[in-house]
C-alpha cells in the first residue's frame, strides 16, 4: 500500500531514512538552491541543515510503502530554486516564459530508498506532484527530465530529475527539448483565454 504525504507532515527521521545510505544524501536536493558550485561552495552540513529546514516547510512529498518511508520528490514553487532560474537550458526556446512567476511549480529531484527501487514508485511520486501543486494554487507544474543514452551508463546524478516516461505517465507534456537528452515538461492547470 502506497501513501504519499507532504514533507511538513512527517517526522524528519522518515525523510532521513530515505536518503540514508544513498548517493543523493550528498546533495540533499540543494543542486538548484545553493549559490556557486554545489560541492565547492557549500558543506555537507550546510546542505543537510538546509534540507531539514526546507522539508519542515513542505519542500517535497514523502512516499510510504506499507507504512515504511520509501521515496521522496522535491516539488515547490519554481522561484524556490534560484540556481535553476539562472541556468540557460530550461529556458532555451522559451523566451516568453516569466522565470519569476511564483505560480509555476517545479519538480527537481527524486530519491527512492534502497529496497523499494524498481517498483514504480517514481511514477506514483510524479503523479502526486501534480495534485499537490494544484491543491496549493499553482498555475502550472514543470519538470526537467532526462532521457538516458543507451550507449552510456546512467549515474544517479543524471536521473535524479526523473525520466521522461515517468512524467508522460503523470500527464506532463513536452514544452521544449533544449538539449539532446534534456526535456522541459509541464502540466498547465489553467487554460489561457481565447483570443
Amino acid at each position: 500500500m502506497i501513501r504519499i504525504v507532504p514533507s511538513d507532515e512527517v517526522p524528519w527521521e522518515d525523510v532521513e531514512a530515505i536518503f540514508d545510505g544513498s548517493e543523493p544524501r550528498k546533495c540533499r536536493c540543494q543542486r538548484y538552491k545553493v549559490e556557486g558550485w554545489i560541492w565547492r561552495d557549500s558543506t555537507a552540513d550546510e546542505r543537510y541543515g538546509a534540507h531539514c529546514s526546507q522539508a519542515a516547510l513542505g519542500s517535497g512529498l514523502v512516499a510510504y510503502v506499507d507504512d515504511q518511508p520509501a521515496g521522496w520528490v522535491a516539488v515547490e514553487p519554481r522561484t524556490s530554486y534560484p540556481k535553476l532560474l539562472g541556468m540557460p537550458v530550461p529556458w532555451k526556446g522559451r523566451p516568453e516564459e516569466d522565470r519569476d512567476d511564483p505560480d509555476v511549480w517545479a519538480v527537481t529531484c527524486f530519491v527512492v530508498r534502497k529496497g523499494f527501487r524498481r517498483q514504480g514508485l517514481t511514477y506514483e511520486l510524479a503523479a502526486a506532484t501534480v495534485a499537490h501543486a494544484r491543491s496549493h494554487g499553482a498555475r502550472a507544474v514543470e519538470a526537467y527530465p532526462m532521457v538516458a543514452d543507451p550507449a552510456r551508463s546512467v549515474t544517479w546524478g543524471e536521473l535524479h530529475v526523473g525520466a521522461r516516461q515517468v512524467f508522460e505517465e503523470a500527464g506532463f507534456v513536452q514544452v521544449t527539448h533544449p538539449t539532446k537528452r534534456r526535456f522541459v515538461m509541464r502540466v498547465d492547470f489553467r487554460c489561457s483565454p481565447r483570443s
